[in-house]
C-alpha cells in the first residue's frame, strides 16, 4: 500500500530540486515559464505535507517559497493594462 502523504511530499520535493539542477546546469533560467510553476507547484506539494506531518518551521519556509513564486508569476506573467 502507498503512503499517500509521502508520495505527494516526495514529488514536491523532487520538483524543487529538479528545478534547482536545471537551473544550476543552465537548461531552464530562474525566470522561465517551467522554472517558476515547478517551484510553485513543488512548493505547495511540500508545503500541504509539512502541514499534515506538524513540521511547522518547514511549513513556514515552503509556504513563502511557493508565495515567492506565485508573485513572481503574477509580475511576469499576469494580465497587463493595455495603454489608453
Amino acid at each position: 500500500m502507498t503512503d499517500t502523504p509521502l508520495l505527494i511530499g516526495t514529488v514536491g520535493a523532487g520538483l524543487l530540486l529538479l528545478g534547482f539542477v536545471l537551473n544550476l546546469t543552465r537548461l531552464i533560467t530562474e525566470r522561465s515559464l517551467i522554472y517558476l510553476l515547478m517551484n510553485l507547484i513543488g512548493a505547495s506539494l511540500a508545503t500541504w505535507y509539512a502541514w499534515i506531518t506538524e513540521t511547522w518551521p518547514f511549513v513556514a519556509l515552503e509556504l513563502v517559497w511557493a508565495m515567492a513564486a506565485l508573485i513572481r508569476l503574477g509580475l511576469k506573467y499576469g494580465h497587463k493594462k493595455a495603454p489608453a
